[in-house]
């Protein structure tokens, strides 16, 4: 078995997964992919692929399927654990780059906001809406992260079992909030490494107003414990 466990969270991903699968081959890891019941027929050409999938019969949401992913690579005694998105957006590329810097921190985080980072066939609104995101969560959380909603990530498997994966509750982009703030508060140290984020050509965003909704309630309300002192 390898060391690194790559991890791919897909609902309706049909058209792109598959390109996707074919650039990973040459990597030195396994891969994963955690299907929420696509009715595409995703899960039918990951296995075309001769590539796990876990099949689910519902949509239970992305921080689920990561944490499902995340506790199989634990389980199976992987020592590093590889999240990305499978619509394209993060470039095998840059995941060749992140992971020559396996070893320098307990989690290497894909960055979009930092030097030499950038994006792709973005307009200026939904650019000022993830700057402005990143920076209200940092503001609030007192966290140094960049790109603190950055889903392309390599994380240390040490460092996951401090941070008690069965109390993270959020789903939708929040989770990548919630867990930088607890690799932090484990005591992980958190480095960032630029990527070129590509929007995609395939399927259709998952973004909506109750994930927005949510980030917003969690992040203020981790504001408030903060606050406290909890």
């Amino acid at each position: 078995m390898r060391s690194s466990l790559i991890v791919i969270p897909t609902y309706n991903e049909a058209k792109s997964i598959g390109q996707l699968l074919d650039a990973l081959k040459g990597l030195d890891a396994d891969v994963l992919v955690i299907d929420d019941g696509s009715p595409d027929g995703t899960a039918d050409v990951v296995r075309g692929h001769k590539v796990e999938v876990v099949e689910r019969k519902s949509k239970l949401g992305l921080g689920n399927a990561y944490r499902t992913g995340f506790s199989i690579g634990i389980a199976r005694g992987y020592t590093y654990i590889i999240q990305m998105d499978a619509d394209g957006s993060h470039q095998v590329s840059d995941l060749k780059n992140m992971m020559e810097w396996i070893g320098s921190s307990d989690v290497l985080i894909g960055s979009r906001w930092i030097q030499d980072g950038s994006i792709t066939n973005w307009n200026r609104v939904r650019e000022y809406l993830s700057r402005s995101a990143n920076r209200y969560a940092k503001a609030m959380l007192g966290l140094k992260v960049k790109d603190v909603t950055s889903g392309f990530r390599i994380y240390e498997t040490a460092l996951l079992k401090k941070m008690d994966l069965s109390t993270i509750k959020s789903e939708g982009y929040c989770f990548q909030i919630e867990m930088a703030r607890r690799a932090v508060d484990s005591g992980g140290s958190v480095a960032e490494i630029p990527i070129n984020f590509v929007e995609r050509t395939h399927g259709e965003s998952k973004m909506s107003v109750a994930i927005a909704a949510e980030a917003v309630f969690r992040i203020n309300w981790w504001a408030l414990l903060r606050m406290i002192g909890r």
